[in-house]
């Protein structure tokens, strides 16, 4: 466990946008089921092991020291550090850089969150990055700093607001939580103490724009960590009200990686998408959702479910399309779901297929795999990278193999008559329930839960 190590609250945020709910007191004051948002903050420290706090305060920092102390009261060690003047989310650390230890871990106070922050440090441990970005889908990705990353999960590119409407990127958002090594700030720093020479004052800095695009521009590894768990900012009133009817339904509280979650698993052509042709679609110009599908989607987002995408797409084996083909796709698809601000928590697809004798095939994609539907690779994998709970999850596609591929790997079906409606006839299977579309799957998949929930 991290133990002693050392977590940064930036908590000097002025709350313009929501002074009519705050009042006279500090943002991270705000309260969220009936205590300050920073106390869920010191809890969530706490309970993953870190117990020393260095809280950056502007705004009203009497008020938080006051209620706070030295934190004996929540466990914790606090130490207050207080801005003359907003600084920046980096500024503020840069300029207290010496207080902090070599490796630390940022939190904004502005956020509500529950993560497994112990499994992020972990991961940050094995990297050996410079940093490590815990990045998420969200309900507004177009107006979100977005992050693009590699295979290897290595971060190559920030695309910060407003967004370039020709172009589809994937909803990954930057969070506002990070795992930082001193070592990798220390340039910033003494750029920042040459600028108060020259200028008495250093400039506003900020972490997503201005020090994370430095780094990847010079080289360094930070590492991109896409987690479902919960966090969001309460910048505004509908964001604010929104988490609190999300923690008051509980759905914050069993967010964390540490609780097994139910799924959906969705097929993706002719269950999200429109079916274009037997082979697949070649390109992003050809992808359309079908009509709702975005919406049922964006149910489930609300009900705080996972939704993972697992599609076969042999398309590149036969070599009619590229794995960069496929990301366009993607991209427009999350893009597409954006707009209607839903989004799924991850797509899985199988390149491979088995059968030979097409024009231009890739002879290293012609294997029988493990990961193509009904084998349960994809499955598996989101089980293990998302501690799914797979009694209690749903998979819900156009054709028997995906009905076949949900009784592998112990779901529960749910067969939709857009795309094939099951009349390929690959398996002699019955699904759990038949529906007409999308929609018609996530109204039952959602009365199921209430039932379930109501017998509890």
């Amino acid at each position: 466990m991290p133990g002693q190590n050392q977590v940064a609250i930036l908590a000097g945020g002025l709350g313009k946008r929501l002074r009519a709910l705050l009042g006279d007191l500090p943002k991270p004051m705000i309260p969220i089921g009936g205590r300050p948002l920073l106390e869920h903050h010191l809890e969530l420290a706490k309970r993953h092991g870190f117990t020393r706090i260095a809280i950056f305060a502007c705004y009203k920092a009497e008020v938080i020291q006051k209620h706070f102390g030295d934190g004996a009261q929540w466990g914790v060690k606090l130490d207050y550090l207080i801005e003359r003047e907003p600084l920046g989310t980096a500024g503020a650390v840069l300029d207290r850089l010496d207080a902090m230890a070599d490796r630390f871990l940022v939190m904004y106070g502005d956020t509500m969150l529950n993560v497994d922050l112990g499994r992020l440090w972990q991961t940050h441990e094995r990297s050996g990055a410079a940093a490590t970005l815990f990045l998420h889908p969200n309900n507004h990705p177009l107006d979100s700093d977005l992050v693009e990353m590699d295979a290897q999960d290595r971060i190559t590119a920030f695309h910060n607001r407003p967004h370039d409407q020709n172009r589809y990127y994937q909803n990954l958002v930057n969070a506002g939580l990070y795992v930082l090594e001193k070592r990798a700030l220390q340039r910033f720093q003494e750029t920042r103490n040459a600028e108060r020479k020259t200028r008495n004052e250093p400039a506003l800095m900020d972490f997503g724009k201005d020090v994370f695009p430095a780094l990847v521009a010079d080289g360094q590894h930070l590492l991109g960590y896409n987690s479902p768990e919960f966090i969001k900012d309460i910048g505004t009133p509908d964001r604010y009200h929104w988490v609190c009817a999300q923690h008051d339904a509980g759905i914050i509280q069993r967010s964390s990686y540490e609780t097994a979650q139910p799924a959906v698993f969705l097929d993706r052509d002719g269950t999200l998408i429109e079916e274009v042709t037997q082979h697949g679609i070649a390109s992003d110009e050809q992808l359309e959702l079908i009509p709702g599908a975005a919406e049922a989607v964006h149910a489930l987002n609300q009900a705080g479910l996972r939704i993972v995408v697992v599609t076969n797409q042999p398309i590149v084996a036969k070599g009619m399309a590229t794995e960069a083909d496929i990301q366009r796709q993607h991209n427009k698809l999350e893009t597409l779901l954006g707009r209607a601000h839903a989004f799924v928590d991850r797509i899985y697809w199988c390149p491979h297929h088995p059968e030979k004798g097409f024009p231009g095939e890739r002879a290293e994609l012609k294997i029988e795999c493990e990961c193509r539907k009904p084998k349960i690779g994809m499955i598996e994998r989101a089980a293990r990278e998302l501690n799914l709970d797979l009694s209690k999850s749903w998979m819900i596609g156009d054709t028997t193999t995906d009905v076949q591929t949900a009784r592998n790997a112990g779901l529960r079906s749910i067969l939709v008559r857009t795309g094939h409606g099951g009349k390929d006839g690959r398996h002699p299977v019955q699904a759990d329930f038949v529906v007409d579309d999308l929609t018609g799957a996530v109204q039952r998949i959602l009365q199921e839960f209430k039932i379930s929930a109501g017998r509890k």
